[in-house]
């Protein structure tokens, strides 16, 4: 067998995720212990008791997604000696794979994320941007529609989870006359989502010069393990192209179906969703049926996880 490990970005988060996990498992508690410790305040707190929110400022949200599925990487490697082939995240996921992958130090990634969530939310206060989804229209459709509804403002396709699900970005005028021309083109649903920042378009790139500047303060290492980038859906060559890309995804679209379709082509046959949620082992069943694709974040995914890959 030959796997990749993926890890979820904002939108998984839960107050009192992986509380099964931390109960049999203490290298839970010590991971989130180690990024209360980077930022200052107790994030287990957070996380287990809230107020919701709290967690979902994505201020919050980015180091507590993060260390949630480093958290569950660690309980991973705790039980099993077997490795993925690759690495891949969604948007945010993508810093949690670096931790994995030792190209990141785990409290230089938490304060990292913390900061891109402020540079992200300073870029577009909050109200004037806006991100929907929409379903059951080719990305071509909503790409056209897009360029229609941009008269009003910004608004790009910048998320390609599955094929027919599509989430767009940009000024909050410019999304809502998008979300009117989907349903007007047949889309099977066009729903705003309830975030703060319209995430990988173009008005996020005064944050993605500051998060450039942060990165170079940092130190960043090749992976040990490839990790395949949302920008590009290649793995980096080098430490100051793994930088650019990291900058550039926060105003490029996330190409997670092409990143899936990637893995098949490499004989990646199992995908496993390392942190709290399955949205991403819903969507990978979406987009390629051939891989077994299975989520990881408690006990008893866990012990299925290992029967699957023969350890169980």
């Amino acid at each position: 067998m030959k796997s990749a490990f993926v890890f979820p970005g904002q939108g998984s988060q839960s107050v009192g995720m992986l509380a099964d996990l931390a109960a049999e498992f203490s290298i839970v508690g010590d991971t989130f212990e180690q990024a209360s410790a980077a930022l200052g305040y107790d994030l287990w707190q957070l996380v287990a008791a809230g107020p919701e929110e709290q967690l979902n400022q994505t201020d919050r949200t980015q180091p507590a997604m993060l260390t949630a599925g480093v958290a569950v990487w660690r309980v991973w490697q705790s039980v099993s000696e077997i490795k993925p082939a690759y690495f891949a995240g969604h948007s945010l996921g993508e810093y949690t794979a670096l931790v994995a992958a030792d190209a990141l130090d785990f409290a230089d990634a938490v304060k990292l994320v913390e900061k891109r969530g402020q540079f992200m939310q300073q870029a577009v206060p909050v109200g004037e941007g806006a991100m929907a989804a929409i379903l059951g229209l080719d990305d071509d459709i909503v790409r056209d529609l897009c360029a229609e509804a941009s008269a009003q403002g910004v608004v790009e396709a910048v998320n390609f989870n599955s094929p027919g699900q599509v989430v767009i970005a940009g000024s909050t005028a410019a999304v809502k006359r998008a979300i009117e021309l989907a349903t007007e083109k047949g889309a099977k649903r066009a729903l705003q989502l309830p975030v703060s920042v319209p995430s990988h378009c173009e008005l996020m790139k005064p944050a993605a010069e500051q998060l450039a500047a942060e990165l170079d303060k940092i130190d960043v290492r090749m992976p040990s393990t490839p990790v395949i980038h949302n920008a590009s859906v290649t793995a980096a060559s080098d430490t100051n192209e793994l930088k650019q890309l990291l900058a550039a995804q926060l105003y490029s679209p996330v190409r997670w179906v092409e990143t899936i379709q990637w893995f098949a082509t490499q004989g990646v046959d199992t995908v496993v969703e390392s942190g709290p949620g399955k949205v991403l082992a819903g969507l990978n069943k979406r987009i390629d049926k051939s891989q077994m694709a299975l989520p990881l974040f408690d006990p008893a995914t866990l012990e299925k996880l290992q029967q699957a890959l023969g350890e169980g």
